[in-house]
């Protein structure tokens, strides 16, 4: 395993938003009444922190406010068999600056899911500040390389 530090970080975290682009689907992991929920999630990668648009009455969103530590995982299927995991703390945003700020940087048509665009009541920005990401092949057993935030 290599650990991530200064002058290898912003290399590091262009490596991750392009494998995490490739998987295009992240598995996102809450914890619900102790135990742990996973639903399938289109995040996008923005420097270091990662965004999600979700419904605000979502059962995600109810669980990130409740307990805002998440972990996702993206696998990106063979012949690269790249792997990323980020664990970190969820924010849920409801202020238009955000969300229209998300909307910009998230990757998808967020329109198919939030017809009144970026002031949509039924859209939130989730900002996910990770505090451990891994970029490794092979699921994990090959070029492991492990960013830790404040290390």
């Amino acid at each position: 395993m290599t650990k991530i530090g200064g002058a290898e970080r912003d290399a590091f975290f262009k490596d991750v938003a392009a494998a995490s682009a490739k998987a295009v689907w992240g598995a996102l992991a809450t914890v619900a009444d102790g135990q742990p929920r996973v639903r399938m999630v289109h995040p996008t990668w923005e420097g270091e922190v990662l965004w999600i648009a979700t419904a605000p009455s979502s059962a995600k969103a109810r669980q990130m406010e409740a307990n805002p530590w998440v972990d996702l995982q993206w696998q990106v299927a063979p012949p690269d068999f790249v792997h990323v995991v980020a664990r970190g703390r969820a924010e849920l945003y409801h202020d238009e600056a955000t969300k229209r700020h998300a909307w910009d940087v998230l990757d998808y048509d967020l329109q198919e899911f939030f017809s009144g665009g970026p002031t949509d009541p039924n859209y939130v920005a989730v900002k996910v500040v990770p505090t451990r990401v891994e970029l490794s092949e092979m699921f994990g057993s090959t070029n492991r390389r492990v960013w830790r935030a404040g290390g």
